[in-house]
């Protein structure tokens, strides 16, 4: 069936495609973020800085990462994007230490941004590996904790400026 078919509407074939409205929840992402955080059990402290900024055509949310993970120095980009197979945001994050544990390319995670929240599940929705933070009501600063099997960290994000 096409689209014409679906909608009552013409589709011009000459049309550049456009990105999925689920996208614009991460508008609130775009900018930069001074990340402090404490790993879980210790004084073990986390630095750093996140960049957002939208891939021109506005498909994919860019993450440049630079962290100072208690003396270790983490490096990566990650890519949002929205997944029409599953209905969700999913993302790829490529890292100066390799995939990861779980091998592959890059690490998988599942983005949820909506009611002043954010989510963000490593590998599928459920995973016990995720991120659970809440907005601040100026959208400003992102308080959470990144949890896994045997460990994780509090975080805050503060803005810092835009990307």
């Amino acid at each position: 069936m096409s689209v014409e078919e679906i909608t009552g509407e013409a589709q011009d074939p000459d049309a550049p495609p456009e990105p999925n409205a689920a996208l614009k929840s991460l508008d609130v992402m775009v900018g930069m973020w001074d990340l402090k955080g404490q790993e879980a059990g210790s004084n073990r402290e986390i630095t750093g800085r996140l960049r957002f900024e939208w891939m021109e055509g506005g498909f994919y949310l860019i993450q440049h990462v630079d962290v100072d993970y208690a003396g270790r120095k983490m490096n990566g980009i990650e890519y949002v994007g929205y997944d029409d197979r599953s209905d969700k945001l999913r993302s790829y994050f490529f890292s100066n230490e390799g995939p990861g544990p779980f091998g592959g390319v890059a690490i998988e995670y599942v983005w949820e941004v909506g009611d002043g929240k954010l989510t963000i599940w490593g590998g599928e929705v459920g995973s016990p590996a995720n991120f659970k933070a809440t907005f601040s009501d100026d959208r400003n600063t992102i308080s959470g904790r990144w949890e896994w099997p045997g460990g994780g960290y509090s975080a805050t994000l503060t803005r810092a400026g835009s990307a």
